[in-house]
């Protein structure tokens, strides 16, 4: 694209500007609080399920078929209370939504464990940056390589796919994001190719898994369904899936690295390119510091994953091993004397990478503060969201099998906007969606394939993600620009996700 043309769109878009991110879940708070005055509260009775997984007997509390009712007024009618504007003494008002939000959870999820864990994984990759060794890693890797890195990104794509459908990598990815966003950007691309080959491939994988632990096994078990069964089906969706990604991320990189200004991403990639221009005129030898460095990064990666996969690491445990790989490289960079760095760089290079990922945190506790002023995720509690749930699955009584399936993964993907965590939604949403399911003609197999795929393809565009917020956070590009981006892309998974529900509707998958 021209320069000249260049200009003329932006003169012609000059009346209109995307919200901030920060507005736009400001307003969709405020759209929740109005269905608080709305919409009735409801609540449902829970039971105690087991299922089986890996020979081992779990349990899981979940919604009780056919017990939702609604909460009454003094008068025998169903309790419509509006959210106040501010509540007092740690309840939840409107306004309340941030703080709320932000405290809100454990240590073990949304929304207090994942703020937490980007700010401790922003701060270790502050002092691993700091070291310089994956810069100049990159430069001298480009420089050696002379054209054939192009091979990486598809490589890329696929294993995190992989992750995302072995183990459900997902907040994983964001520290690799870290180390790839400017590898790409080096080699030509954009930091759009970045986030495609890291985020974007584990929500496919997490999406097309024959054995997540994390929503298939629990989904199944829910549904009372073998756990990992289905296995033949969801792996060739996933090759087919992850195929079809990693293609339209090659078309886009190539089209990318012929003309960069057609990149969304072009603006806020200006602050990597700034990087490497001034690195690139004098390229520093690769020394032993520097590998050192890089191997603590491969060490510290074998180990988490070695760590999800053989001991169930979650959230606590990856933060602090971030930590630790942080500490050893900074300690390597003083010892070598990597950019002359010294212990106040060590200490100086962590506060700078927290609070580079601060905004994404504060995105975090904002999101969770939406469900929070809808009444919360309890379904024993007289909620809002717990009506809405209600109301939409009510809605399928009536369908054909295939077309009660198709609408069973809209469901399950607009409900995803407010409740992004894939266990906590199959414990919503598949204790309804099972024996209704049965009523429907469709079988439990495909109402668990529909949630899955729900559950995971629309975390690439909703702004309540908080891995998503952090990726685009690492990369410094905005969220309406992603999603002006982003929306092609997933029309394409969207309408594989639908063609997959239907053939597993018609073959009584």
């Amino acid at each position: 694209m021209s320069k000249e043309k260049k200009r003329g769109l932006e003169t012609l878009n000059k009346g209109f500007q995307m919200p901030d991110t920060y507005v736009i879940i400001f307003l969709v708070v405020v759209l929740a609080a109005l269905l608080t005055y709305l919409i009735p509260q409801g609540m449902y009775s829970t039971e105690e399920v087991s299922y089986v997984v890996n020979g081992v007997e779990k349990t899981r509390t979940v919604i009780e078929d056919g017990s939702f009712q609604y909460v009454l007024d003094e008068n025998g009618e169903p309790l419509k209370q509006g959210v106040a504007l501010f509540e007092p003494y740690g309840e939840v008002g409107m306004f309340n939504y941030v703080f709320e939000g932000m405290v809100s959870g454990d240590k073990w999820g949304s929304a207090v464990g994942v703020i937490a864990f980007i700010l401790v994984i922003g701060g270790a990759f502050g002092i691993i940056l700091r070291t310089g060794a994956v810069e100049t890693g990159i430069l001298n890797m480009i420089g050696k390589t002379q054209g054939r890195e192009k091979l990486l990104v598809p490589l890329l794509f696929v294993l995190f796919s992989l992750g995302g459908a072995v183990f459900g990598m997902g907040e994983e990815a964001l520290p690799f994001a870290m180390i790839l966003i400017p590898l790409v950007i080096a080699m030509g691309y954009d930091s759009v190719v970045g986030i495609l080959i890291t985020y974007v491939a584990t929500q496919i994988g997490f999406g097309t898994s024959w054995m997540n632990p994390f929503s298939v096994a629990i989904a199944q078990g829910i549904a009372g369904i073998p756990v990992f069964s289905g296995a033949t089906f969801r792996i060739v969706m996933w090759v087919l899936f992850t195929g079809v990604g990693a293609a339209m991320t090659m078309i886009y990189a190539t089209r990318i690295k012929k003309d960069p200004i057609k990149s969304v991403a072009y603006d806020s990639d200006e602050y990597f390119r700034k990087d490497f221009e001034e690195q690139s005129g004098e390229i520093q030898k690769f020394t032993l510091g520097h590998a050192l460095v890089l191997l603590t990064i491969l060490a510290g990666m074998v180990w988490v994953v070695w760590g999800v996969m053989k001991n169930g690491y979650y959230i606590p445990e990856l933060a602090t091993q971030f930590f630790i790989m942080g500490i050893v490289a900074g300690m390597i960079g003083i010892l070598f004397k990597l950019n002359n760095m010294t212990v106040n760089d060590m200490a100086q290079s962590f506060k700078t990478g927290v609070s580079d990922l601060v905004g994404a945190a504060m995105i975090v506790g904002m999101a969770q503060g939406i469900m929070l002023v809808l009444g919360g995720a309890d379904p024993t509690s007289g909620t809002v969201l717990n009506t809405i749930l209600n109301g939409l699955s009510s809605a399928f009584v009536g369908l054909s099998a295939t077309a009660a399936a198709v609408l069973m993964y809209v469901f399950q993907s607009v409900f995803n906007f407010f409740v992004v965590s894939g266990s906590g939604q199959a414990a919503l949403t598949m204790p309804i969606m099972a024996p209704l399911a049965d009523l429907l003609g469709v079988t439990r197999q495909t109402a668990v394939l529909a949630f899955q795929l729900g559950d995971a393809l629309t975390n690439l565009i909703v702004p309540t993600s908080g891995c998503l917020m952090g990726a685009l956070a690492i990369a410094r590009l905005d969220w309406a620009k992603w999603v002006k981006f982003m929306i092609k892309f997933l029309g394409v998974l969207y309408a594989m996700a639908v063609i997959s529900i239907i053939i597993a509707s018609v073959s009584g998958f």
